[in-house]
């Protein structure tokens, strides 16, 4: 991989989805050494319990620059436990503004 390839800069990078016949799921991170640090989703979604919403974060800080979207749903979907209630948001709609983002 050509350095240029890799992003190491600290940026804020922003990316928005309307899921649809769902919510607004808002992204704001950065890229540093390749890797998304700094993650903070948001939006007009809800979720149950309201701490799902740090694991979510937490889960996809460290991945590389480059993850797809199926790596990225599978980030999510393993904090996502059966006594989660998600209310206009999908681990798919995260995966699309994250790419969003990163684009």
């Amino acid at each position: 991989m050509n350095t240029s390839d890799k992003p190491t800069d600290a940026s804020a990078r922003h990316g928005e989805y309307k899921i649809p016949e769902g919510k607004l799921v808002v992204v704001d991170l950065q890229v540093v050494e390749g890797c998304l640090s700094n993650v903070q989703l948001s939006g007009d979604f809800f979720l149950e319990p309201p701490e799902t919403l740090e694991a979510m974060n937490a889960a996809l800080n460290g991945l590389p620059h480059d993850v797809t979207q199926a790596q990225l749903e599978q980030a999510i979907n393993a904090v996502i436990g059966s006594d989660v209630m998600m209310f206009g948001i999908t681990a798919a709609g995260v995966a699309v503004v994250v790419q969003r983002a990163l684009a």
